[in-house]
């Protein structure tokens, strides 16, 4: 079967649904089948060119597509009779962001025309759709409120879980994945000055933007953490990646409401280490588990200086918050075959 993924993409930036896509183009063709990626541009700002892209997407005419597995808005918008929705997420700043001010749309009609636009586009296209994954409880419930769509839950698996092999306890917290104000790594370092200073830290992973560069080693500066944070601001080798989590005591994820559980929190519950979050982080809260399988915290420095000391003055408590979010991921039973074949059945 010829099988193409079809996703957005934004020149320079790549995250989760990057490597999500890209490792389903891999195992579908170890399933067997023929597969590509179509990467199509979205520019959200100004908010008044989404109309264009829309347009855009709904125009586009595929042949010699057997099966199409879209991902994101407005990409998933794209025709063809047989294909399969796995939704990470919509235009959130036209839902649930919308009512509660978070969003880049115009105020006033302007605004809630292009809100009722993306809303009927959605709503046609989910319609069309042979059937609706979501990767997490949270946009399942998203979908099912807004647009009044029932879907199922398909949560990614892990990527090369092999190489998160675990190891004791170390002597640093780590924070990985793309950084961003919505990642919040600006928290942990505001905590970080507030604990014990045995405590230390690494933050690692690509950056949106040179501001967030600028914020995140100007903090580090103005706080006096030198000493005791390492910032590796880069897209990371893969098996850079797996030994910071791997050699960690514990690993921080802290979103902003995020849709799903998240990379860093499933790589990190791979490898048996306890997961620091906060309670309004969203997805990530189905592995994240208050003193079961690490630590949610309330999104404040001093409420996670308190956590950060906890981490390393009960090493053996760690260990095992970290060995019960590894038995919790592996109860979840996901693995690339099973994925394949639901999303193609």
């Amino acid at each position: 079967m010829k099988v193409l993924v079809v996703n957005n993409m934004a020149p320079f930036i790549w995250g989760g649904a990057e490597e999500l896509a890209v490792n389903l183009q891999k195992n579908l063709v170890i399933a067997g089948h023929e597969a590509e990626i179509l990467r199509i541009p979205f520019q959200w700002e100004p908010a008044s060119r989404i109309f264009s892209q829309t347009l855009m997407v709904r125009a586009f005419e595929l042949s010699n597509v057997d099966h199409v597995i879209a991902l994101k808005f407005p990409a998933y918008l794209i025709r063809h009779s047989q294909k399969t929705l796995w939704l990470l997420h919509q235009y959130r700043q036209a839902y649930d962001l919308y009512d509660v001010g978070q969003t880049n749309l115009p105020s006033g009609p302007e605004g809630e025309k292009l809100r009722v636009w993306i809303k009927n586009a959605d709503n046609e296209c989910f319609s069309e759709s042979r059937c609706i994954f979501t990767n997490s409880e949270i946009t399942q419930r998203r979908l099912l409120k807004y647009n009044g769509f029932e879907s199922k839950v398909l949560l990614p698996p892990v990527n090369d879980p092999e190489i998160y092999i675990g190891g004791e306890v170390g002597d640093y917290i780590f924070a990985g994945g793309r950084i961003c104000s919505m990642k919040r790594q600006h928290l942990l370092l505001e905590a970080l000055a507030l604990t014990d200073k045995r405590v230390k830290l690494i933050i690692a992973g690509p950056p949106d933007t040179q501001a967030d560069v600028q914020r995140i080693v100007q903090m580090v500066e103005r706080l006096g953490l030198r000493d005791r944070v390492k910032i590796d601001l880069r897209f990371l080798p893969q098996q850079v990646y797996a030994n910071y989590v791997n050699n960690a005591a514990a690993v921080a994820y802290l979103p902003f409401d995020e849709d799903s559980l998240g990379y860093v929190a499933m790589e990190a519950a791979t490898a048996a280490k306890a997961l620091i979050s906060t309670h309004d982080s969203g997805g990530i809260l189905g592995l994240a588990k208050h003193e079961e399988t690490g630590w949610v915290a309330g999104p404040n420095p001093e409420s996670l200086a308190q956590i950060m000391n906890t981490v390393f003055n009960d090493t053996v408590r760690t260990k095992c918050y970290g060995l019960a979010a590894q038995a919790l991921w592996k109860s979840l039973e996901v693995n690339w075959p099973q994925t394949i074949e639901k999303l193609l059945r």
